[in-house]
């Protein structure tokens, strides 16, 4: 299961009467090879356990969660693995654990009504799924990367040939001869990249050859295929895996970089026109619960993300639901987040979620300074 298909799931999860904990934990081992989030959980579990009644239903559940979450850590996590998320209520029967290779930056424990998904869909963001072609002549390797690390590889290999005639052929029907080779080597490898981004979900595709086959690629790719090639650069033939994971996540950052002052000025543009945009949170949220957004623009960070006040106009039927939702704070939020801040993150992202909206953190703070932290590209405006 992809992470997207995690985050789909824990997003339809409902509201529950009971404590869901969310549990964020960076597992990679400190200086001295001793893991650094023990001391964390015995301090935060503990003390959030303890701002529940003794005996409360709520509080029998969350001790049931925390003795669950605890054995889970002991005994299932793996030494690989730089970062887990676990979500629990027992109540509810909720308990998922996604161990991760990308790190979280730092641990965080959050206890409300239902999973809260910001960090997650913020770390499927920095880490996203996409394919490496690396190729040549006779030889490519595709590669899938996600979440920071290598997770499907295929190879073609064809016949590698020279640069000058054998056998005593005329020298151009040698360099016809030579030619054919590559152009069969080039379709074979389009269709099996063809293959890979089918198979494996990919959107978005970096290219790495040599001169030579450049214009062979763009006359032979079919433009579907083509369209998904968001970055050409150049790669060594034999890079590791690790090489080419820094060198193309780079080469990713570079273009989100470019692209989310576009998307911005784009929904900014159209709200001004009466178009297909939104800004804000009270407008983004009404327009995601009514499905019209196709793909919600976020602060980067919490901290840049504005509560909308309570009582304040929204403009749709469901301003008493969004107030409610918004005003609702749960016990146990940590102090460095105002917890409206948090459930309006919980909104906006569960929300885009449940209606297939794409998501895009903005990673620049002075882009969405001026909106509260929040804007939309939309489907639809009624």
């Amino acid at each position: 299961m992809t992470l997207t298909e995690q985050l789909e799931r824990l997003a339809a999860f409902e509201p529950a009467p009971y404590p869901v904990v969310s549990l964020y934990l960076n597992t990679q081992p400190g200086q001295h090879g001793r893991d650094q989030h023990q001391a964390f959980i015995r301090k935060e579990l503990k003390g959030r356990g303890r701002t529940y009644p003794a005996n409360s239903p709520d509080r029998e559940s969350l001790d049931r969660d925390l003795e669950k979450i605890g054995r889970y850590l002991e005994t299932e996590l793996r030494p690989s693995s730089n970062s887990v998320a676990i979500f629990a209520c027992s109540a509810g029967e909720l308990f998922d654990a996604i161990q991760l290779a990308a790190p979280i930056e730092q641990h965080s424990l959050y206890i409300g009504d239902r999973p809260h998904l910001y960090p997650l869909a913020r770390l499927e963001s920095q880490y996203p799924r996409y394919a490496a072609l690396i190729t040549d002549s006779n030889s490519a390797r595709i590669m899938v990367f996600a979440l920071g690390q290598l997770v499907a590889e295929r190879e073609v290999k064809n016949v590698k040939t020279r640069d000058t005639s054998q056998g005593g052929w005329s020298q151009a029907r040698y360099q016809r001869h030579i030619a054919n080779i590559h152009l069969h080597h080039l379709k074979e490898v389009i269709d099996t990249l063809e293959r890979v981004v089918r198979e494996e979900g990919i959107t978005q595709i970096l290219l790495s050859c040599d001169e030579a086959s450049l214009p062979l690629i763009r006359d032979q790719m079919p433009k579907h295929l083509a369209e998904k090639i968001v970055d050409q650069m150049r790669l060594p033939a034999h890079a590791t895996a690790a090489e080419v994971l820094k060198q193309t996540l780079e080469a990713m950052q570079r273009l989100n970089t470019r692209t989310d002052r576009e998307k911005v000025e784009a929904a900014i543009g159209a709200y001004r026109a009466g178009g297909l945009g939104v800004v804000g949170p009270e407008d983004t949220l009404a327009a995601l619960i009514k499905g019209q957004v196709d793909e919600l623009l976020i602060a980067a960070s919490m901290q840049r993300l504005q509560r909308m006040p309570v009582g304040a106009p929204i403009g749709s039927a469901n301003d008493a639901a969004l107030e409610t939702a918004v005003a609702t704070v749960s016990a146990g939020e940590p102090a460095e987040a105002q917890p409206e801040v948090v459930r309006l993150a919980d909104e906006l992202i569960t929300k885009a979620k449940q209606t297939s909206a794409r998501i895009t953190f903005i990673e620049d703070p002075d882009l969405l300074s001026g909106y509260r932290g929040v804007a939309a590209l939309l489907r639809f405006r009624i």
